[in-house]
């Protein structure tokens, strides 16, 4: 099965190198094709759809040559499954985002916590942040990157192969790099950002549903997140980043803030470093239950479609 094998290579050996990670390729074209664009949005949507045609051609060449392996016995066929897995693997990541959460409790002091997130998780102004601000700041980038970068992914593998998950780690980055509200990009990065919320629509919304029955799980408040939820999960600007990290501001009982953006849990208590540990363990559990769901779904499809 190779989204199981690609989970377990996500835990080792993990993340290959830079100058071999899809992702980090799709930056480069990101890149270079801002640079040389025009800042309109009609320039943003051409070199938008250029590179994921790029990305959904390479993805769809892969698949096909894995599929010509598969349908062949013997060592072809376990030889198929571990390279669909290595193909899948950059496409998600979850030992990273726990490591980039855990760099922030191991820091040395607060300016060394601010410096961490600002690295690791977030792209906003560290530099001010007091020391709850820092620990919700890593509770929400938690609760949102379960969704962008597992759960999503992880989605559209299972409806659409290879090309349908890499097509997403392309509009989730293009989003990352291009969706911000300046001078240059407000017009430019306008239909990566639109895309992105597309395709993320769905996946928001089931990474509740699996933070909730997570919640039972763990003992956490699972009545309390669905209320955040379905009070805060609004707030933010983004119609899907505030789905998860409301449940999650529920289920700890913590309020969690973007200053001049938005406040979730606004009643609760600032987070702490025991909160964000109680959150990668939320969110841990989470992660096993969409990779459980997600398996299952595959081979139920295996069994009746025959792929």
């Amino acid at each position: 099965m190779p989204l199981i094998l690609a989970w377990l290579l996500d835990f080792w050996p993990g993340e290959p190198p830079a100058r071999l990670h899809p992702v980090v390729w799709m930056g480069h074209y990101l890149t270079a094709a801002r640079r040389l664009s025009q800042p309109t949005f009609t320039a943003g949507a051409i070199a938008w759809t250029i590179g994921a045609a790029g990305v959904v051609a390479i993805a769809l060449a892969a698949q096909v040559l894995i599929g010509l392996a598969a349908a062949r016995a013997g060592l072809w066929a376990m030889l198929a499954v571990v390279l669909a897995a290595i193909a899948l693997k950059p496409l998600f990541a979850w030992r990273a985002l726990r490591r980039a959460a855990e760099a922030v409790l191991s820091a040395p002091g607060l300016p060394a916590a601010r410096a961490a997130l600002g690295w690791h998780l977030v792209s906003r102004d560290t530099s001010h942040l007091a020391a709850g601000e820092v620990y919700g700041a890593t509770i929400e980038s938690v609760a949102e990157n379960l969704s962008d970068a597992f759960v999503a992914p992880c989605f559209w593998f299972v409806l659409g192969g290879l090309p349908a998950a890499a097509l997403y780690r392309y509009a989730n980055t293009a989003d990352a790099m291009w969706g911000y509200h300046t001078p240059e990009l407000e017009w430019f990065g306008k239909w990566a950002a639109r895309f992105d919320d597309g395709l993320n629509w769905v996946p928001a919304r089931l990474t509740v549903l699996l933070l909730w029955i997570g919640c039972w799980l763990v003992r956490l408040d699972a009545g309390r997140a669905w209320r955040l939820w379905r009070r805060d999960g609004r707030l933010t600007a983004s119609p899907n980043a505030g789905q998860p990290m409301s449940t999650m501001s529920g289920a700890l009982g913590v309020r969690l803030t973007k200053r001049g953006h938005y406040c979730l849990g606004a009643e609760f208590r600032e987070p702490g470093a025991a909160d964000v540990k109680d959150a990668l363990r939320l969110a841990e559990v989470s992660a096993w239950l969409a990779l459980g769901t997600f398996a299952s779904l595959l081979i139920v499809r295996a069994m009746v479609w025959g792929y």
